[in-house]
Protein backbone atom coordinates (compact mmCIF):
# COMPACT_ATOMS: atom_id res chain seq x y z
CA UNK A 1 0.00 0.00 0.00
CA UNK A 2 1.53 3.31 -1.36
CA UNK A 3 1.98 6.34 1.23
CA UNK A 4 0.26 8.72 -0.90
CA UNK A 5 -2.72 6.07 -1.24
CA UNK A 6 -2.97 6.16 2.55
CA UNK A 7 -2.46 9.95 2.86
CA UNK A 8 -5.61 9.69 0.22
CA UNK A 9 -7.55 7.64 2.49
CA UNK A 10 -7.13 9.92 5.63
CA UNK A 11 -7.74 12.75 3.80
CA UNK A 12 -10.93 11.45 3.20
CA UNK A 13 -11.92 9.61 5.69
CA UNK A 14 -11.21 12.87 7.92
CA UNK A 15 -13.31 15.58 5.98
CA UNK A 16 -16.20 13.02 5.23
CA UNK A 17 -16.96 13.34 9.21
CA UNK A 18 -17.88 17.07 9.23
CA UNK A 19 -17.81 17.90 13.15
CA UNK A 20 -14.54 16.54 12.74
CA UNK A 21 -13.45 18.76 9.99
CA UNK A 22 -15.20 21.92 11.69
CA UNK A 23 -13.16 20.79 14.45
CA UNK A 24 -9.97 20.56 12.51
CA UNK A 25 -10.94 24.26 11.43
CA UNK A 26 -11.36 25.80 14.47
CA UNK A 27 -8.04 24.31 15.87
CA UNK A 28 -6.63 26.01 13.14
CA UNK A 29 -8.27 29.66 13.74
CA UNK A 30 -7.38 29.32 17.24
CA UNK A 31 -4.14 28.94 16.47
CA UNK A 32 -4.16 31.39 14.06
CA UNK A 33 -5.34 33.57 17.00
CA UNK A 34 -2.41 32.64 18.98
CA UNK A 35 0.14 33.23 16.07
CA UNK A 36 -1.07 36.66 15.49
CA UNK A 37 -1.81 37.92 18.96
CA UNK A 38 -0.15 41.13 19.03
CA UNK A 39 -1.50 42.43 15.65
CA UNK A 40 -5.05 40.91 15.73
CA UNK A 41 -5.51 42.05 19.60
CA UNK A 42 -7.64 45.73 19.60
CA UNK A 43 -5.98 47.07 23.34
CA UNK A 44 -2.87 46.00 24.62
CA UNK A 45 -4.26 43.07 27.51
CA UNK A 46 -2.59 45.02 30.16
CA UNK A 47 -3.61 48.86 29.22
CA UNK A 48 -5.52 50.05 32.57
CA UNK A 49 -8.68 51.86 31.79
CA UNK A 50 -9.97 53.44 34.99
CA UNK A 51 -12.89 55.32 32.74
CA UNK A 52 -14.28 52.26 31.97
CA UNK A 53 -14.45 49.67 34.47
CA UNK A 54 -16.64 46.97 34.39
CA UNK A 55 -17.97 48.08 31.04
CA UNK A 56 -20.50 45.73 29.42
CA UNK A 57 -19.90 44.61 25.54
CA UNK A 58 -19.88 47.61 23.22
CA UNK A 59 -18.54 49.01 19.93
CA UNK A 60 -15.89 50.19 21.87
CA UNK A 61 -15.28 47.15 23.72
CA UNK A 62 -16.59 44.44 22.12
CA UNK A 63 -16.11 41.79 24.86
CA UNK A 64 -16.66 44.13 27.95
CA UNK A 65 -14.01 45.27 30.23
CA UNK A 66 -13.19 44.18 33.26
CA UNK A 67 -12.43 45.63 37.05
CA UNK A 68 -9.78 47.67 36.21
CA UNK A 69 -10.84 48.52 32.79
CA UNK A 70 -8.93 46.48 30.52
CA UNK A 71 -10.27 44.73 26.80
CA UNK A 72 -11.67 41.64 27.79
CA UNK A 73 -11.60 40.88 23.83
CA UNK A 74 -8.10 41.79 24.27
CA UNK A 75 -6.72 39.37 27.06
CA UNK A 76 -9.02 36.47 25.51
CA UNK A 77 -6.82 36.58 22.38
CA UNK A 78 -3.49 36.74 24.38
CA UNK A 79 -4.65 34.19 27.00
CA UNK A 80 -5.20 31.89 23.78
CA UNK A 81 -1.39 31.81 23.31
CA UNK A 82 -1.01 31.23 26.73
CA UNK A 83 -3.01 28.14 27.14
CA UNK A 84 -2.13 26.55 23.65
CA UNK A 85 1.17 27.39 24.77
CA UNK A 86 0.86 25.20 27.94
CA UNK A 87 -1.13 22.51 26.20
CA UNK A 88 1.60 22.09 23.35
CA UNK A 89 4.50 22.09 25.46
CA UNK A 90 2.94 20.22 28.66
CA UNK A 91 1.84 17.59 25.99
CA UNK A 92 5.59 17.57 23.78
CA UNK A 93 7.04 16.23 27.34
CA UNK A 94 4.31 13.66 28.35
CA UNK A 95 5.15 12.39 24.30
CA UNK A 96 8.96 12.05 24.68
CA UNK A 97 8.95 10.53 28.21
CA UNK A 98 6.05 8.21 27.13
CA UNK A 99 7.53 7.17 23.87
CA UNK A 100 10.75 6.38 25.98
CA UNK A 101 9.54 4.28 28.64
CA UNK A 102 6.69 2.57 26.42
CA UNK A 103 9.41 2.25 23.75
CA UNK A 104 12.08 0.36 26.20
CA UNK A 105 9.16 -1.28 27.78
CA UNK A 106 7.89 -3.11 25.16
CA UNK A 107 11.06 -4.06 23.17
CA UNK A 108 12.97 -5.45 26.11
CA UNK A 109 10.20 -6.79 28.17
CA UNK A 110 11.23 -9.10 31.39
CA UNK A 111 11.92 -7.50 34.24
CA UNK A 112 12.54 -3.75 32.84
CA UNK A 113 8.97 -4.27 31.25
CA UNK A 114 7.36 -5.07 34.87
CA UNK A 115 9.27 -2.08 36.79
CA UNK A 116 8.10 0.22 34.53
CA UNK A 117 4.63 -0.70 34.20
CA UNK A 118 4.34 -1.09 38.08
CA UNK A 119 5.40 2.79 38.36
CA UNK A 120 2.78 3.52 35.45
CA UNK A 121 0.38 1.72 38.10
CA UNK A 122 1.61 3.62 41.01
CA UNK A 123 0.86 7.11 39.08
CA UNK A 124 -2.42 6.08 37.42
CA UNK A 125 -3.68 5.38 40.99
CA UNK A 126 -2.97 9.06 41.67
CA UNK A 127 -5.69 11.28 40.63
CA UNK A 128 -3.93 13.43 37.95
CA UNK A 129 -5.20 16.94 39.39
CA UNK A 130 -4.54 16.28 42.89
CA UNK A 131 -0.86 15.11 42.20
CA UNK A 132 -0.57 18.23 40.20
CA UNK A 133 -2.16 20.67 43.10
CA UNK A 134 0.20 18.44 45.65
CA UNK A 135 3.36 19.67 43.30
CA UNK A 136 2.74 22.91 42.84
CA UNK A 137 2.07 23.73 46.22
CA UNK A 138 5.56 23.25 46.73
CA UNK A 139 6.54 25.17 43.89
CA UNK A 140 6.62 29.02 42.48
CA UNK A 141 3.35 28.56 40.30
CA UNK A 142 4.28 30.26 37.21
CA UNK A 143 3.39 29.77 33.45
CA UNK A 144 6.82 27.45 33.06
CA UNK A 145 6.24 25.38 36.16
CA UNK A 146 2.91 24.49 34.76
CA UNK A 147 4.28 23.28 31.62
CA UNK A 148 6.36 21.37 33.43
CA UNK A 149 4.62 19.46 35.95
CA UNK A 150 1.21 18.68 33.62
CA UNK A 151 3.91 16.98 31.36
CA UNK A 152 5.50 15.33 33.89
CA UNK A 153 2.04 13.66 35.40
CA UNK A 154 0.23 13.53 32.29
CA UNK A 155 2.95 10.84 30.01
CA UNK A 156 1.26 7.47 31.52
CA UNK A 157 -1.51 6.77 28.77
CA UNK A 158 0.79 7.52 26.11
CA UNK A 159 4.09 5.16 27.74
CA UNK A 160 1.04 2.32 27.87
CA UNK A 161 -0.09 3.08 23.89
CA UNK A 162 3.38 2.60 22.97
CA UNK A 163 4.57 0.02 25.21
CA UNK A 164 1.19 -1.92 23.35
CA UNK A 165 2.48 -0.90 19.85
CA UNK A 166 5.81 -1.89 20.27
CA UNK A 167 5.01 -5.35 21.55
CA UNK A 168 3.16 -5.99 18.65
CA UNK A 169 5.66 -4.60 16.07
CA UNK A 170 8.88 -5.95 17.19
CA UNK A 171 8.37 -9.69 15.63
CA UNK A 172 7.24 -8.38 12.64
CA UNK A 173 9.71 -9.30 9.93
CA UNK A 174 11.62 -5.97 8.91
CA UNK A 175 12.87 -6.28 12.45
CA UNK A 176 13.98 -9.31 12.62
CA UNK A 177 16.04 -8.61 9.92
CA UNK A 178 17.19 -5.87 10.98
CA UNK A 179 18.20 -7.64 14.41
CA UNK A 180 20.05 -10.28 12.09
CA UNK A 181 22.23 -7.31 10.31
CA UNK A 182 23.24 -6.12 13.53
CA UNK A 183 21.80 -3.40 13.95
CA UNK A 184 21.88 -1.27 17.67
CA UNK A 185 18.76 -1.77 20.08
CA UNK A 186 18.25 2.46 19.74
CA UNK A 187 18.50 2.06 15.68
CA UNK A 188 15.84 -0.34 15.89
CA UNK A 189 13.82 1.23 17.78
CA UNK A 190 13.39 4.17 16.77
CA UNK A 191 14.02 3.83 13.10
CA UNK A 192 11.97 0.51 12.45
CA UNK A 193 9.44 0.41 15.23
CA UNK A 194 8.45 3.62 16.49
CA UNK A 195 8.32 4.95 12.82
CA UNK A 196 5.41 2.77 11.92
CA UNK A 197 3.44 3.10 15.35
CA UNK A 198 3.26 7.05 15.40
CA UNK A 199 0.02 7.65 14.10
CA UNK A 200 -1.88 6.70 17.54
CA UNK A 201 0.54 8.62 19.38
CA UNK A 202 -0.29 11.23 17.35
CA UNK A 203 -4.04 10.87 17.70
CA UNK A 204 -2.94 10.50 21.99
CA UNK A 205 -1.13 13.95 21.54
CA UNK A 206 -4.07 15.63 19.97
CA UNK A 207 -6.28 14.84 22.72
CA UNK A 208 -4.02 15.66 25.51
CA UNK A 209 -3.55 19.53 24.06
CA UNK A 210 -7.57 19.21 25.27
CA UNK A 211 -6.98 18.17 28.55
CA UNK A 212 -3.70 20.28 29.21
CA UNK A 213 -5.58 23.04 28.26
CA UNK A 214 -8.42 22.39 30.68
CA UNK A 215 -6.30 21.77 33.67
CA UNK A 216 -4.34 24.96 33.29
CA UNK A 217 -7.61 27.05 32.78
CA UNK A 218 -8.02 24.88 36.40
CA UNK A 219 -5.09 25.45 37.88
CA UNK A 220 -5.43 29.18 37.18
CA UNK A 221 -9.26 29.51 37.88
CA UNK A 222 -8.13 28.50 41.16
CA UNK A 223 -5.34 30.99 41.57
CA UNK A 224 -2.20 28.39 41.50
CA UNK A 225 -1.58 28.48 37.67
CA UNK A 226 -0.74 31.38 35.23
CA UNK A 227 -0.64 34.57 37.44
CA UNK A 228 -2.24 38.13 36.81
CA UNK A 229 -1.51 39.92 35.27
CA UNK A 230 -0.61 37.81 32.76
CA UNK A 231 -4.03 36.60 30.84
CA UNK A 232 -4.82 33.33 31.26
CA UNK A 233 -8.93 31.92 30.28
CA UNK A 234 -8.42 30.81 33.65
CA UNK A 235 -7.44 33.97 35.29
CA UNK A 236 -9.81 35.94 33.83
CA UNK A 237 -12.69 33.12 35.15
CA UNK A 238 -11.77 33.74 38.19
CA UNK A 239 -11.99 37.40 38.07
CA UNK A 240 -15.65 36.80 36.45
CA UNK A 241 -16.58 34.64 39.81
CA UNK A 242 -16.18 37.63 41.61
CA UNK A 243 -18.20 39.47 39.39
CA UNK A 244 -20.89 37.28 38.19
CA UNK A 245 -23.78 39.29 39.07
CA UNK A 246 -22.78 42.28 37.80
CA UNK A 247 -20.56 41.32 35.02
CA UNK A 248 -21.42 38.20 33.51
CA UNK A 249 -19.25 38.88 30.19
CA UNK A 250 -16.26 38.41 32.33
CA UNK A 251 -17.55 34.22 33.00
CA UNK A 252 -19.20 33.82 29.47
CA UNK A 253 -16.34 34.76 27.21
CA UNK A 254 -13.58 33.24 28.26
CA UNK A 255 -15.51 29.85 29.36
CA UNK A 256 -16.97 29.92 25.55
CA UNK A 257 -12.79 29.87 24.86
CA UNK A 258 -12.16 27.13 26.72
CA UNK A 259 -15.30 25.25 25.64
CA UNK A 260 -14.81 25.75 22.21
CA UNK A 261 -10.91 24.90 22.31
CA UNK A 262 -11.19 21.82 24.06
CA UNK A 263 -14.12 20.84 22.26
CA UNK A 264 -12.66 21.33 19.06
CA UNK A 265 -9.31 19.22 19.60
CA UNK A 266 -11.33 16.16 20.97
CA UNK A 267 -13.74 16.37 17.50
CA UNK A 268 -10.23 16.36 15.67
CA UNK A 269 -8.82 13.70 17.68
CA UNK A 270 -11.53 11.60 17.32
CA UNK A 271 -11.60 11.93 13.75
CA UNK A 272 -8.73 11.15 13.37
CA UNK A 273 -8.66 8.22 15.15
CA UNK A 274 -10.94 6.98 12.95
CA UNK A 275 -9.52 8.19 9.47
CA UNK A 276 -6.26 6.20 10.55
CA UNK A 277 -7.29 2.83 11.60
CA UNK A 278 -5.81 0.32 9.23
CA UNK A 279 -9.04 -1.97 9.54
CA UNK A 280 -10.48 0.53 7.54
CA UNK A 281 -8.44 0.97 5.00
CA UNK A 282 -8.46 -1.84 2.65
CA UNK A 283 -12.37 -0.91 2.04
CA UNK A 284 -11.30 2.82 1.00
CA UNK A 285 -8.67 1.74 -1.32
Amino acid sequence: MKAHSLKNVFWRRFKKNRLTLAGGIVVLLMFLVALLAPFISPYKPDDIDRKHILEAPSPKHPLGTDDLGRDVLSRVIWGARISLSVGFVAVGIAVVIGIMLGAVSGYYGGWMDSIIMRFIDIMLSIPTFFLILAVIAFIEPSIWNIMIVIGLTSWMGVARLVRAEVLSLKEREYVLAAKALGAADVNIIFRHIMINSMAPVFVSAVLGIAGAVLIESALSFLGIGVQPPTPSWGNILNLGKDNIEIAWWLSVFPGLAILITVLSYNLMGEGMRDALDPRLWDVEI
